[in-house]
């Protein structure tokens, strides 16, 4: 049984975690140093971005046969 292809190519998941793991450090950065609630950006782009990558995960184990009977 071979494992379907995600929804994201290896450069892009690999970008997709670079960016998730720079919003995620930026946020409490920007909280420490920023008076208004502006950081709440950060951390909603990296919850959102986390969830491509779970989606990205959820695709790619998925039997390539289940998939492609959609």
């Amino acid at each position: 049984m071979q494992q379907g292809s995600g929804i994201l190519t290896p450069r892009q998941r690999r970008l997709a975690w670079l960016g998730f793991l720079l919003a995620a450090v930026q946020a409490p950065v920007a909280a420490k140093f920023v008076a208004d609630s502006s950081w709440l950006f950060s951390l909603c782009v990296a919850l959102m971005v986390a969830t491509v990558i779970i989606a990205d995960d959820a695709s790619r184990r998925q039997p390539a046969q289940a998939r492609s009977s959609d």
